[in-house]
């Protein structure tokens, strides 16, 4: 089964497929079916668990609807099943106010993971739009994340691309300000 034939978006509605996707191993196991089908042993082997551990949380994921087995096939005797994400894309619902949130949470984490030295591009812009501005850099921003999507090649490195654009809480005046 390839990336093509899965639907585009899965949307996160239930407390259990929110705790699924809201643990960092979970989260780095549907990094690496991303992009292609893997067994548990691959999986294990790609972020570094035992294989006992990958097939918990791959389970936890697949009773999610999260993934599911797209393949199976006989090895000496084992059935072994092939996992694969269950969409392109998993949109999550907004956090409530004063609640992480669970994408950030866990970028920030891969980002903190990512090689000492090696080359990444972090910015933070303060900017002032009007609302027709701001809808157009979020919709440039998808469409931008959206061709270089098409362009992932499985054969080479993962690149992770976060990008949050958001109209930050009002500040409020704290005691001692205007002196």
């Amino acid at each position: 089964m390839s990336t093509d034939d899965l639907p585009e978006t899965f949307h996160v509605t239930t407390d259990e497929q929110l705790r699924a996707v809201s643990n960092l191993t979970r989260h780095r196991i549907m990094a690496v079916l991303r992009f292609e089908p893997a067994t548990i042993t691959q999986i294990a082997q790609r972020v570094g668990l035992a294989k006992g551990s990958s097939s918990y949380h791959v389970r936890l994921l697949e009773r999610a609807g999260l993934v599911k087995v797209v393949r199976t096939r006989k090895v000496r005797g084992v059935t072994e099943r092939y996992y694969a994400m269950a969409a392109r894309s998993i949109e999550l619902p907004d956090p409530g106010e004063g609640q992480p949130d669970v994408l950030l949470r866990n970028a920030v984490a891969d980002l903190e993971a990512s090689p000492v030295g090696g080359e990444r591009h972090v910015r933070m812009a303060h900017l002032r739009l009007t609302e027709e501005q701001f809808t157009e850099l979020g919709a440039r921003l998808q469409a931008l994340a959206d061709e270089y999507r098409t362009l992932s090649d499985p054969s080479l490195p993962d690149v992770s691309l976060v990008f949050a654009l958001f109209r930050p809480a009002p500040r409020r005046q704290v005691e001692g300000d205007d002196k």
